[in-house]
C-alpha cells in the first residue's frame, strides 16, 4: 500500500461534540438526539435523518448556517481527535506512506481539521469537493489525490455504505474500524466482514497491514 486514506467522523473524530452542539441548538435533551442517532444507525439510514426524526422538514443547510451565524457553529480541536490518531498517521508517514484524510464533512471542518496541523499530507472535505460520500465521484477525487493506483490506496472508515462498499466498488483496498455507533453495530455484519480486506480496532493496526 502507497496511500492510506482516512474518513474523518468515527475513524479520526469523536461526535459527540458534533451531535451535542446539534441537540443544545434545537433545544432537546442530549440523550433524547443521542437516542435518535442509534436508531437510523440500527435502520443503515442516513445519520441527518436523526434530525429530521426531531424537526420534521428541517432545512438542514439553513439551520447549520443560522448556528454559524448565531456564534454556535462547528468546533473542533485536539479534543476531539481520538487518542490513536496522531501515532497511528505519523508512523505511516515514517514509513514512507502518503496519508490523505477525506471524509464527509463541511468546508468549515476542513478548515478546522487542516488548523490541527495533522500528520497527513492533504485533509480534504466533501465540502472541499462539493460532492459526498457515497458517491462513485467522490472516491474518484480520492484516488486523484491518492496519487496512486486503486489497488494500491486503502480506504479507512466506520461507515460501511459510505465508506467500505463504495470504496471496495472503485477498486480500492478498505479497512473496516470498529468505532462509533456504525463501526460497532456493523462490525461483525458479513456483508461488512465480506467486503473489507480487514477489520480494525484501532489506526495503530495500520502500519502493520500497510508494512508487513
Amino acid at each position: 500500500m502507497r496511500t492510506v486514506v482516512l474518513d474523518i467522523g468515527e475513524t479520526l473524530t469523536r461526535d459527540d461534540r458534533y451531535w451535542g452542539a446539534w441537540a443544545d441548538w434545537l433545544d432537546v435533551p442530549r440523550h433524547t438526539l443521542s437516542a435518535l442517532v442509534g436508531a437510523v444507525v440500527v435502520d443503515g439510514r442516513d445519520n441527518a435523518d436523526a434530525l429530521r426524526l426531531l424537526r420534521p422538514g428541517i432545512d438542514i443547510t439553513a439551520e447549520y448556517a443560522a448556528r454559524e451565524a448565531a456564534g454556535r457553529g462547528e468546533r473542533l480541536d485536539e479534543t476531539d481527535l481520538y487518542e490513536d490518531v496522531r501515532p497511528a498517521l505519523s508512523a505511516l508517514r515514517a514509513d514512507g506512506v502518503r496519508v490523505v484524510v477525506a471524509g464527509n464533512q463541511s468546508r468549515r471542518a476542513g478548515e478546522l481539521l487542516r488548523a490541527l496541523d495533522l500528520p497527513a499530507d492533504l485533509v480534504v472535505t466533501s465540502g472541499d469537493w462539493k460532492v459526498s460520500k457515497p458517491a462513485p465521484a467522490f472516491f474518484e477525487r480520492v484516488l486523484t489525490v491518492s496519487g496512486s493506483p486503486a489497488a494500491e490506496t486503502f480506504y479507512v472508515g466506520d461507515h460501511p455504505a459510505n465508506d467500505i462498499h463504495p470504496a471496495r466498488a472503485a477498486g480500492l483496498r478498505t479497512a473496516h474500524i470498529r468505532r462509533g455507533p456504525w463501526g460497532h453495530w456493523w462490525a461483525d455484519d458479513p456483508e461488512v466482514r465480506a467486503a473489507a480486506d480487514w477489520s480494525i480496532n484501532s489506526l495503530t493496526d495500520l502500519p502493520a497491514i500497510v508494512n508487513p
